[in-house]
């Protein structure tokens, strides 16, 4: 029955046509509240549900519910120069909120200021070991010069969110977009309010407005939706996704692993790493405290990403062999006694708390000494990106990374690069083969990312890898809406409909 509702229901949003469209506002009740709503931060999940596309829009975006592949959103075209740039040709008649005009200024201002050392815009990372330079051709046509070049430009630029030409390098607040929507509430702590623009390029939504409401209880979100109180939570838990008509499981392209930080002892002790892996029983969880049908990972990435690496198996889950290995470890002098901290950011996903839990459980049994500490969204960014904390202990920083754009590109370099910015160790090797597979294309490209993937995973064992999972939503049926691998980091108004 699990495995009924949970793939069976995939294919209920094709079947529940509306009757008749209509328009008007709606309530999203969301696990985690915004702690920002700047634009250059979009790309994380709590903050791109709100904003990514709704309010402010890229260049280009990546076709999550057909075979389209990158499709245009602010640009209507482009095409590769012969010494590898891109050349960009801009829509026109697009405004932005505040009611000036967009051009290729404000692209090349975007793109800079996402580059800039005056914020900590997490788009950025996805643009590290190259350098990229914008160049104006004319008001509505923009040249991205890439060293090395990059194949997947265009693609990329469907994380750099466009923002006006006045706007600060600083964070902002208020977020002005030229997205169907605009911000017209903030109330931090109860809500965020959007609100329609009668001057939107595109076609008009027929969500009018929309109101963002707050709750960590996975049943509590699904509650709210049943008794009418929000009409959709894009996040509940599997065991409250009981009603098919109501409730949707969605192929998610998020992986749920821990980050080692290979910097500190005894994690810089590869034995250690391996006992890290071999403690965990990663398939007791699954139809569990796991979705069943999530699948165990081997990879930051998930199948059917450009490069995954059938080849790649799962460490055994084997008590004694992890025992030995710190046994081992330790009559080399390595201190395995330290105390090791699991962060973990609170309401991330459903079960997490219990999850981590069990995973301490885990790790204890077979000789680790684990403490577990819960953070909110803000502070867990302080552990999980650079610069670390200067005296830390050693720390497993538990996470959830959303790779829904088919290329290893978007995860390896911050990930794994010595210079990249949630990489918790240096290896040369790693370094050459995500600069090499970066600038590949083809099958010379897949090859690469597959090598990648295979070192990072059995040499190197960069992480505790867990699960690529699935999700479930709850949508009122005054909805139409099927959610998409992209469910879970981002959420277009504009492809919600109302009956």
């Amino acid at each position: 029955m699990k495995k009924m509702l949970i793939w069976g229901t995939l294919m209920l949003g094709a079947a529940l046509s509306p009757a008749f469209a209509g328009s008007g506002p709606i309530k999203i009740v969301l696990p985690e509240e915004a702690d920002l709503l700047e634009p250059c931060m979009a790309t994380r999940s709590n903050i791109g549900r709100v904003i990514m596309q709704n309010v402010s829009e890229t260049l280009t975006e990546l076709d999550l519910r057909g075979d389209k592949g990158v499709m245009p959103r602010l640009a209507e075209k482009w095409e590769q120069s012969a010494d590898g740039s891109w050349r960009f040709h801009l829509r026109q008649g697009v405004k932005f909120s505040d009611g000036t005009a967009f051009d290729a200024k404000d692209v090349k201002h975007s793109f800079d200021r996402i580059m800039s050392d005056k914020n900590a815009c997490e788009s950025r990372r996805y643009f590290g070991g190259m350098t990229v330079t914008p160049t104006v051709v004319d008001d509505h046509t923009i040249d991205f010069k890439a060293d090395p070049v990059q194949p997947i430009l265009p693609l990329l630029m469907s994380l750099v969110t466009i923002v006006p030409e006045e706007t600060q390098l600083e964070f902002v607040r208020e977020p002005v977009g030229t997205g169907p929507y605009k911000l017209t509430n903030w109330t931090p702590g109860q809500q965020i309010v959007l609100t329609g623009r009668d001057d939107y390029w595109g076609t008009k939504p027929e969500v009018t407005e929309a109101t963002y409401l707050f709750r960590a209880d996975p049943s509590v979100r699904a509650a709210m939706v049943q008794t009418g109180e929000a009409d959709l939570s894009p996040s509940i838990s599997q065991l409250d996704a009981t009603n098919a008509a109501t409730d949707f499981s969605y192929l998610d392209s998020e992986t749920v692993y821990l980050r080692i930080d290979h910097n500190i002892e005894p994690l810089n002790d590869v034995r250690v790493r391996r006992a890290l892996n071999m403690a965990v029983d990663r398939q007791a969880f699954i139809g569990t405290l796991v979705p069943e049908g999530a699948l165990l990972a081997t990879a930051i990435v998930p199948p059917p990403t450009l490069g995954w690496n059938p080849d790649v198996k799962n460490f055994p889950f084997d008590p004694e062999g992890a025992k030995k290995l710190l046994e081992e470890s330790k009559a080399a002098g390595v201190k395995v006694d330290t105390p090791i901290t699991i962060i973990a950011r609170s309401a991330n996903f459903p079960n997490v708390t219990e999850i981590m839990e069990a995973i301490q459980a885990q790790l204890q049994d077979v000789g680790f000494k684990v403490e577990l500490k819960f953070v909110e969204v803000a502070e867990h960014e302080q552990y999980y990106s650079k610069p670390f904390k200067e005296g830390r202990g050693p720390q497993l920083v538990a996470a959830m990374h959303d790779n829904s754009k088919g290329d290893p590109s978007f995860s390896m370099f911050f990930k794994y690069a010595t210079e990249g910015t949630q990489s918790g160790f240096s290896d040369p090797k790693v370094d050459d083969l995500i600069k090499r597979a970066s600038a590949a294309v083809g099958e010379e490209r897949a090859k690469l990312w597959s090598e990648v993937i295979a070192y990072v995973h059995d040499d190197v064992v960069a992480d505790v890898l867990l699960f690529h999972m699935v999700g479930f939503s709850r949508v009122s049926e005054r909805l139409d809406f099927k959610p998409t691998m992209a469910t879970n980091s981002t959420l277009q108004l504009s492809e919600i409909k109302i009956k």
